[in-house]
């Protein structure tokens, strides 16, 4: 019998494992018709794109190839001119101060900063008009 409800307990995980999965997808593929949205309204409004710098979680800043706009104030998040979502917190390294960091694109989130501190949560969406009412 406690074989047959491993098999059962098994399945179920694996099951709630490939719904939430699901689900991350289905909002990242919402969160980037957002972004395809904001990144033509600000091609052909502005504002136009900055170079985009990466910290180190000890507050070091570092150049990066990228140029976009950040999402928020702390410049921690942000969005290339491509269109793609970056999260610009990256781990301290010589390498990064020679060569500069390469932060790598994330799927994007409908609410930017869920799980964090109070007030440090937004829609995706207000974050976004944000950036274009400022133009």
């Amino acid at each position: 019998m406690s074989e047959d409800w491993r098999e059962q307990r098994a399945r179920a995980v694996a099951h709630h494992g490939a719904e939430l999965e699901r689900r991350r997808e289905a909002e990242a593929e919402q969160a980037r018709a957002l972004i395809a949205e904001f990144v033509a309204a600000a091609r052909a409004s502005g504002p136009a794109p900055g170079p985009l710098r990466a910290r180190s979680y000890s507050g070091r800043s570092y150049r990066t190839s990228l140029r976009g706009w950040y999402l928020n104030p702390a410049r921690t998040i942000a969005i290339s001119q491509t269109g793609e979502y970056y999260s610009l917190l990256v781990p301290s390294s010589m390498k990064a101060l020679v060569a500069g960091a390469d932060p790598q694109p994330q799927p994007p989130r409908l609410i930017v900063g869920e799980g964090a501190r109070d007030g440090e949560s937004m829609p995706l969406a207000a974050l976004l008009e944000r950036i274009l009412s400022q133009s």
